[in-house]
């Protein structure tokens, strides 16, 4: 299983045959893993990933299972399992 690669930042457009955009705003993005690419953190394939650009991020509910993060200099990373 390929593992998404943080080592020098976080760059969507590297992996946009793996990911699917399901939402996107000013400073943030949801997608969904649609190759079973693995965690940064863990190794495990997640199932969704948030990438947030702002200083502050604000859940209005919390996943089901195990969340992992990853941060690049330039953005905060929040895989669910």
């Amino acid at each position: 299983m390929a593992r998404l690669d943080i080592a020098d930042g976080f760059d969507v457009h590297d992996y946009r045959s793996k990911l699917k955009l399901l939402e996107q705003d000013g400073g943030s993005m949801t997608l969904a893993n649609r190759e079973g690419l693995g965690c940064p953190a863990c190794g495990d394939a997640f199932e969704r990933l948030f990438v947030g650009d702002d200083e502050t991020v604000t859940f209005a509910s919390a996943p089901n299972g195990p969340i992992c993060l990853a941060r690049t200099d330039d953005r905060l990373l929040v895989m669910t399992h």
